[in-house]
């Protein structure tokens, strides 16, 4: 049997490998430098499954995910993973031992955001730098190649994959930090690898609204044909739709796997309202340990 290919945000020892090794453990792992280049590869057949962030708990929405997803990739999403985040700041094990004060700390913009209130106590004076994930920071770092007295801001699986020093654990602001990851594949399918040890932490359907032009109360509407229908919202969100100012479009989550009655029917409420609407997936969602 064929193993599963599973696409992810590289280098190695990101949050997105973490995920993909704890919920693909039998695949077979590819590292991605960027977030489309990861979903690009489904499409082209590369791989068979991206696995990339879509939400942080502190942070909000992975924007170049959700704007890639939904105007050029348009990829079913067929699960969901949330994982627990701890960010903890590394030095080259050099650096360590020389004691010198840190200049600049790099990592991805959402790690440093997230750890603001200890940068901000203890590194008042330090440069950040920002790099396309947490794993790319730590490999910079790594490699020692940088002039300046420097740190990351990774995970501890990053500290051993590039072999570096732990200054300070658990930095990040808030203890419940979690970031949520969507697994994409060409076609609604089913995950192929047993995921029964995982927590099912709920079900989940995504929907694309795009609202009528020049109509008072549509919002209201929309929502009102979830309401009576008693289907619990879990998120709504509005996002450009890059045709000129003040026109957005509307991702809201369903805490419901697709139906044959209630979510069809709501659907077709609001197409008859002259909503547009596209189904981004039904799926599982997995609390990762």
């Amino acid at each position: 049997m064929m193993k599963d290919r599973i696409g992810y945000l590289g280098p190695k020892a990101t949050f997105t490998d973490m995920a993909v090794t704890s919920f693909f453990p039998q695949g077979e792992k590819k590292a991605y430098s960027t977030i489309p280049a990861c979903m690009d590869a489904v499409l082209n057949g590369e791989v068979d499954y991206a696995v990339v962030p879509l939400e942080n708990a502190i942070e909000g929405s992975v924007n170049v995910t959700l704007d890639y997803l939904i105007h050029d990739c348009p990829l079913p999403i067929v699960a969901e993973l949330i994982v627990p985040i701890s960010q903890h700041l590394l030095v080259h094990p050099d650096q360590l031992k020389n004691g010198d004060p840190i200049e600049v700390i790099y990592s991805h913009s959402h790690a440093i955001a997230q750890c603001h209130k200890f940068l901000h106590k203890k590194y008042p004076n330090a440069v950040y730098e920002t790099t396309s994930s947490t794993a790319s920071a730590a490999k910079l770092v790594s490699e020692h190649r940088l002039s300046k007295r420097s740190a990351c801001i990774a995970n501890s699986l990053a500290a051993k994959e590039y072999k570096l020093s732990v200054l300070a654990e658990d930095i990040h602001d808030y203890e419940n930090n979690h970031t949520k990851f969507i697994v994409l594949h060409r076609d609604e399918a089913m995950i192929t690898d047993n995921h029964a040890s995982h927590h099912v932490d709920s079900e989940k359907t995504s929907l694309v609204v795009t609202l009528p032009s020049d109509q008072s109360g549509a919002l209201h509407q929309v929502l009102s044909a979830f309401a009576w229908r008693k289907l619990n919202l879990s998120k709504i969100e509005s996002r450009p739709m890059k045709t000129g100012l003040g026109n957005y479009f509307f991702i809201i989550d369903i805490n419901q796997h697709m139906d044959e009655v209630l979510l069809p029917g709501a659907v077709g409420e609001l197409e008859a309202l002259g909503c547009s609407v596209k189904v981004l997936g039904s799926y599982t969602s997995y609390l990762l340990k």
